[in-house]
């Protein structure tokens, strides 16, 4: 079994966790993210002579400070912008496991698969940050997706996001409440995940994390996920920022 290569992975990023659009424009990927963050807004290069300066004049345009998100095969580019002043943002990992090695069916009222979500996986999403604008990112994703709400001490006490592009499953959004935190909820959501993937046809299971947030990636790494690519974004320093405003 072939492991998906990082263009597979962030194609399937992008499919699972959807720009509201998204063009190419003389080698660049713009993307129009309606308030959905960083990962739906940034502009990535198509390829390493593509000139910075018509990505920012184009981002400007829509009234954006330039923000560019970027692979390990964006070296050329990512030296370019470091010396133009912008700063990295988030360095991100995606992990990546077979979903065979993941999945574990969920014992009974622990895990529900549910879409479109509940007012109270929507109430759980909006206490980590995850409002109205990132909903309909989820919302505009094609093909087989679920929300899953996970309950411990008869309570829901954590969410997550699913979605299929291929055989490639995407868990996004995963937000627990912090009174459930440290008792397996995470553990509950990704693994009812890879058991939801599987049924739909699966054969992996992938995710993306920033590199601070350890408790996560310590998680990740028991259940048997491995980093399989990295990205991270970068921005005009505050200072650059300021001086665009002026």
């Amino acid at each position: 079994m072939n492991l998906p290569d990082p263009a597979e992975l962030f194609s399937a990023l992008d499919t699972t966790w959807p720009a509201k659009s998204s063009r190419d424009v003389d080698g660049w990927l713009l993307r129009e993210g309606a308030g959905g963050g960083k990962r739906v807004s940034a502009t990535s290069p198509l390829r390493p002579d593509s000139d910075i300066t018509l990505a920012e004049a184009e981002m400007r345009r829509r009234g954006q400070v330039p923000l560019f998100r970027l692979g390990a095969g964006d070296a050329v580019i990512d030296a370019q912008l470091a010396g133009q002043g912008y700063r990295i943002l988030d360095p991100t990992l995606i992990y990546l496991a077979p979903v065979a090695k993941l999945a574990r069916k969920p014992g009974p009222v622990s895990l529900f698969p549910l879409w479109p979500p509940l007012a109270i996986m929507r109430d759980i999403w909006a206490t980590g940050g995850i409002g109205p604008a990132r909903l309909a990112v989820m919302a505009r994703a094609q093909g087989a997706k679920t929300g899953f709400v996970a309950r411990i001490d008869d309570r829901a006490a954590g969410v997550g996001f699913c979605a299929l592009h291929g055989d490639l499953a995407m868990l996004h959004a995963v937000e627990v409440l912090p009174l459930h935190r440290r008792k397996g909820v995470g553990a509950l959501i990704l693994r009812g995940a890879a058991h939801w993937a599987q049924s739909h046809g699966a054969r992996w299971l992938a995710l993306a994390v920033t590199e601070t947030n350890t408790p996560a990636r310590t998680l990740y790494s028991c259940i048997g996920m491995e980093v399989a690519a990295r990205y991270h974004y970068r921005e005009k320093t505050e200072h650059e920022r300021e001086n665009h405003r002026a």
